[in-house]
Protein backbone atom coordinates (compact mmCIF):
# COMPACT_ATOMS: atom_id res chain seq x y z
CA UNK A 1 0.00 0.00 0.00
CA UNK A 2 2.73 2.86 -1.12
CA UNK A 3 2.26 5.75 -3.60
CA UNK A 4 -0.32 7.88 -4.83
CA UNK A 5 -1.60 7.68 -8.79
CA UNK A 6 1.61 9.91 -10.39
CA UNK A 7 4.57 8.92 -8.91
CA UNK A 8 2.61 5.00 -9.21
CA UNK A 9 2.25 5.39 -13.07
CA UNK A 10 6.12 7.08 -12.83
CA UNK A 11 6.96 3.78 -11.27
CA UNK A 12 5.83 1.56 -13.55
CA UNK A 13 6.87 3.57 -16.78
CA UNK A 14 10.51 4.01 -15.26
CA UNK A 15 10.50 0.08 -14.89
CA UNK A 16 8.87 -0.10 -18.60
CA UNK A 17 12.27 1.49 -19.65
CA UNK A 18 14.87 -0.35 -17.54
CA UNK A 19 13.70 -3.39 -17.87
CA UNK A 20 12.31 -3.58 -21.41
CA UNK A 21 15.20 -4.82 -22.95
CA UNK A 22 16.19 -7.45 -20.54
CA UNK A 23 16.10 -11.49 -21.59
CA UNK A 24 15.27 -14.32 -19.61
CA UNK A 25 13.18 -14.00 -16.92
CA UNK A 26 9.66 -12.87 -16.67
CA UNK A 27 8.78 -9.59 -14.53
CA UNK A 28 5.52 -9.21 -13.15
CA UNK A 29 4.38 -5.97 -11.23
CA UNK A 30 1.61 -6.29 -8.46
CA UNK A 31 0.49 -2.34 -7.72
CA UNK A 32 -2.36 -1.98 -5.31
CA UNK A 33 -5.89 -2.13 -6.55
CA UNK A 34 -6.48 1.62 -7.89
CA UNK A 35 -3.86 1.65 -10.15
CA UNK A 36 -4.08 -1.56 -11.92
CA UNK A 37 -6.06 -0.48 -14.97
CA UNK A 38 -2.97 2.41 -15.18
CA UNK A 39 -0.58 -0.35 -15.36
CA UNK A 40 -2.52 -2.43 -17.86
CA UNK A 41 -2.39 0.48 -19.90
CA UNK A 42 0.87 1.63 -19.39
CA UNK A 43 2.95 -1.80 -19.62
CA UNK A 44 0.63 -2.28 -23.45
CA UNK A 45 2.57 -4.20 -25.82
CA UNK A 46 5.80 -4.42 -23.69
CA UNK A 47 7.30 -7.60 -21.71
CA UNK A 48 6.32 -7.06 -18.67
CA UNK A 49 3.28 -8.08 -16.93
CA UNK A 50 0.37 -6.63 -13.98
CA UNK A 51 -0.76 -8.95 -11.21
CA UNK A 52 -2.87 -8.08 -8.31
CA UNK A 53 -2.25 -8.29 -4.94
CA UNK A 54 -5.78 -9.39 -3.59
CA UNK A 55 -9.04 -10.84 -4.63
CA UNK A 56 -12.31 -12.11 -3.29
CA UNK A 57 -13.83 -15.33 -4.50
CA UNK A 58 -17.39 -13.90 -5.10
CA UNK A 59 -17.77 -13.41 -8.64
CA UNK A 60 -20.65 -10.04 -7.93
CA UNK A 61 -22.56 -9.15 -4.85
CA UNK A 62 -22.90 -6.63 -2.14
CA UNK A 63 -19.97 -7.10 -1.17
CA UNK A 64 -18.78 -3.44 -0.52
CA UNK A 65 -15.22 -2.83 -0.76
CA UNK A 66 -13.93 -5.90 -2.56
CA UNK A 67 -12.32 -7.20 -6.36
CA UNK A 68 -13.76 -10.07 -7.44
CA UNK A 69 -11.66 -12.22 -10.39
CA UNK A 70 -14.30 -11.56 -12.54
CA UNK A 71 -13.26 -7.97 -12.35
CA UNK A 72 -9.68 -8.15 -12.82
CA UNK A 73 -10.20 -10.41 -16.69
CA UNK A 74 -8.28 -8.21 -19.25
CA UNK A 75 -6.25 -6.10 -16.66
CA UNK A 76 -4.04 -8.74 -14.89
CA UNK A 77 -2.43 -12.00 -15.97
CA UNK A 78 -1.65 -12.90 -12.22
CA UNK A 79 -3.09 -12.62 -8.70
CA UNK A 80 -1.54 -12.87 -5.63
CA UNK A 81 -3.09 -15.25 -3.04
CA UNK A 82 -2.65 -15.57 0.39
CA UNK A 83 0.29 -13.56 0.74
CA UNK A 84 1.23 -13.05 4.44
CA UNK A 85 0.00 -9.62 5.40
CA UNK A 86 -3.70 -11.29 4.17
CA UNK A 87 -3.44 -14.19 6.26
CA UNK A 88 -1.29 -12.64 9.90
CA UNK A 89 -2.82 -9.20 9.51
CA UNK A 90 -6.74 -9.89 8.12
CA UNK A 91 -6.90 -13.41 9.02
CA UNK A 92 -7.29 -14.77 6.14
CA UNK A 93 -8.03 -18.72 6.51
CA UNK A 94 -6.39 -21.61 4.59
CA UNK A 95 -10.08 -22.07 3.41
CA UNK A 96 -10.32 -18.40 2.00
CA UNK A 97 -7.54 -19.00 0.33
CA UNK A 98 -8.50 -22.45 -1.48
CA UNK A 99 -11.83 -19.88 -2.51
CA UNK A 100 -9.66 -17.37 -4.12
CA UNK A 101 -7.39 -19.85 -5.65
CA UNK A 102 -10.45 -22.00 -7.43
CA UNK A 103 -12.20 -18.62 -8.61
CA UNK A 104 -8.72 -17.52 -10.42
CA UNK A 105 -8.05 -20.75 -11.83
CA UNK A 106 -11.91 -21.05 -12.56
CA UNK A 107 -11.21 -17.67 -14.77
CA UNK A 108 -7.73 -18.70 -16.59
CA UNK A 109 -5.71 -16.53 -14.50
CA UNK A 110 -2.48 -17.48 -12.75
CA UNK A 111 -2.23 -17.65 -8.89
CA UNK A 112 1.00 -16.65 -7.44
CA UNK A 113 0.47 -18.84 -3.82
CA UNK A 114 2.05 -17.71 -1.55
CA UNK A 115 3.09 -19.72 2.06
CA UNK A 116 5.29 -19.46 5.08
CA UNK A 117 6.03 -19.36 9.17
CA UNK A 118 6.00 -17.29 11.69
CA UNK A 119 9.07 -16.73 13.22
CA UNK A 120 8.10 -18.80 16.48
CA UNK A 121 6.78 -21.49 14.31
CA UNK A 122 10.42 -21.93 12.61
CA UNK A 123 12.11 -21.71 16.32
CA UNK A 124 9.73 -24.24 17.10
CA UNK A 125 11.33 -26.72 14.01
CA UNK A 126 7.36 -26.19 12.43
CA UNK A 127 8.24 -25.03 9.48
CA UNK A 128 7.52 -28.22 7.04
CA UNK A 129 4.21 -28.78 9.09
CA UNK A 130 2.81 -25.20 8.51
CA UNK A 131 4.20 -25.00 4.62
CA UNK A 132 1.98 -28.81 4.62
CA UNK A 133 -1.34 -27.27 6.50
CA UNK A 134 -1.42 -24.22 3.66
CA UNK A 135 -0.62 -26.13 0.76
CA UNK A 136 -3.25 -28.94 1.81
CA UNK A 137 -5.98 -25.85 2.35
CA UNK A 138 -5.21 -24.16 -0.68
CA UNK A 139 -5.18 -27.14 -3.02
CA UNK A 140 -8.30 -28.26 -1.39
CA UNK A 141 -10.52 -29.67 -4.63
CA UNK A 142 -8.26 -28.54 -7.38
CA UNK A 143 -7.75 -31.29 -9.67
CA UNK A 144 -4.85 -29.66 -11.35
CA UNK A 145 -2.21 -27.12 -11.75
CA UNK A 146 -1.81 -24.74 -15.04
CA UNK A 147 1.23 -25.17 -16.44
CA UNK A 148 4.20 -22.32 -14.57
CA UNK A 149 1.84 -22.16 -11.49
CA UNK A 150 3.62 -20.40 -8.63
CA UNK A 151 4.23 -20.61 -5.41
CA UNK A 152 5.57 -17.96 -3.31
CA UNK A 153 7.43 -19.40 -0.07
CA UNK A 154 7.66 -15.98 2.25
CA UNK A 155 9.08 -16.97 5.75
CA UNK A 156 7.01 -13.85 7.69
CA UNK A 157 10.10 -13.75 9.80
CA UNK A 158 12.03 -12.18 6.82
CA UNK A 159 9.61 -9.59 5.30
CA UNK A 160 10.31 -6.13 6.12
CA UNK A 161 12.51 -6.74 9.09
CA UNK A 162 15.99 -6.92 6.83
CA UNK A 163 16.20 -10.46 8.18
CA UNK A 164 16.80 -13.01 5.05
CA UNK A 165 16.70 -16.63 5.39
CA UNK A 166 19.97 -18.21 4.53
CA UNK A 167 20.25 -19.53 0.98
CA UNK A 168 20.43 -22.90 2.45
CA UNK A 169 16.91 -22.04 4.57
CA UNK A 170 15.48 -20.72 1.31
CA UNK A 171 16.42 -23.54 -0.78
CA UNK A 172 15.40 -26.36 1.94
CA UNK A 173 12.06 -24.67 2.22
CA UNK A 174 11.39 -24.20 -1.38
CA UNK A 175 12.48 -28.02 -1.82
CA UNK A 176 9.88 -28.91 0.31
CA UNK A 177 7.33 -26.82 -0.79
CA UNK A 178 8.33 -28.53 -4.24
CA UNK A 179 7.78 -32.32 -2.70
CA UNK A 180 4.98 -31.00 -1.15
CA UNK A 181 3.05 -30.72 -4.78
CA UNK A 182 4.89 -33.45 -5.85
CA UNK A 183 2.87 -35.51 -3.22
CA UNK A 184 -0.74 -33.91 -4.50
CA UNK A 185 -0.13 -33.62 -8.08
CA UNK A 186 3.20 -35.40 -9.44
CA UNK A 187 6.33 -35.24 -10.21
CA UNK A 188 5.90 -33.84 -13.61
CA UNK A 189 3.46 -31.32 -12.18
CA UNK A 190 5.99 -30.27 -9.24
CA UNK A 191 9.13 -29.66 -11.43
CA UNK A 192 6.99 -27.27 -14.06
CA UNK A 193 5.85 -25.00 -11.16
CA UNK A 194 7.76 -22.06 -10.29
CA UNK A 195 8.91 -21.73 -6.60
CA UNK A 196 9.74 -18.17 -5.55
CA UNK A 197 11.30 -17.01 -2.28
CA UNK A 198 10.66 -13.75 -0.97
CA UNK A 199 11.71 -12.21 2.13
CA UNK A 200 13.90 -8.86 2.26
CA UNK A 201 15.09 -9.37 -1.05
CA UNK A 202 17.80 -6.70 -2.36
CA UNK A 203 20.35 -6.61 -5.25
CA UNK A 204 23.36 -7.53 -3.22
CA UNK A 205 21.82 -11.37 -2.28
CA UNK A 206 18.91 -11.82 -5.47
CA UNK A 207 21.66 -13.83 -6.80
CA UNK A 208 22.75 -15.66 -4.94
CA UNK A 209 19.33 -16.93 -4.01
CA UNK A 210 18.49 -17.35 -7.37
CA UNK A 211 21.38 -19.55 -7.90
CA UNK A 212 19.55 -22.60 -5.42
CA UNK A 213 18.46 -24.95 -7.46
CA UNK A 214 14.38 -25.07 -6.38
CA UNK A 215 13.99 -20.75 -6.32
CA UNK A 216 12.86 -20.54 -9.63
CA UNK A 217 12.43 -16.60 -8.88
CA UNK A 218 12.07 -13.89 -5.86
CA UNK A 219 9.21 -12.40 -4.80
CA UNK A 220 10.18 -8.86 -3.96
CA UNK A 221 8.29 -6.13 -1.47
CA UNK A 222 10.30 -2.36 -0.63
CA UNK A 223 12.97 -2.85 -2.84
CA UNK A 224 10.63 -2.99 -5.97
CA UNK A 225 9.13 0.32 -4.97
CA UNK A 226 12.51 2.15 -6.76
CA UNK A 227 13.37 1.38 -10.38
CA UNK A 228 16.89 1.28 -9.68
CA UNK A 229 16.77 -1.05 -6.81
CA UNK A 230 14.44 -3.25 -9.10
CA UNK A 231 16.27 -3.34 -12.00
CA UNK A 232 19.31 -4.48 -10.30
CA UNK A 233 17.57 -7.41 -8.52
CA UNK A 234 15.84 -8.66 -12.05
CA UNK A 235 19.11 -8.28 -13.54
CA UNK A 236 20.93 -10.39 -10.91
CA UNK A 237 18.31 -12.78 -11.46
CA UNK A 238 18.97 -13.36 -15.17
CA UNK A 239 22.70 -13.65 -14.64
CA UNK A 240 22.29 -16.07 -12.33
CA UNK A 241 19.44 -17.96 -14.60
CA UNK A 242 21.25 -17.59 -18.10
Amino acid sequence: MHLARGPARDLVSGLRAALEGLQGLEVVLCPPAPWLADAHDLLAGSRLRVGAQNVYWEPHGAFTGEVSAAMLTGIVQYVMIGHSERRYRFGETDAETNRKLQAVLGLGMQPILAVGELREEREAGRTPEVLRRQLVGAFAEVARLPEGFIVAYEPVWAIGTGLTATPAIAQQACADVRRLIAERFGTDAAEACRVLYGGSVNADNAGTLAREPDIDGLLVGGASLQVESFAAICRAVAAAKG
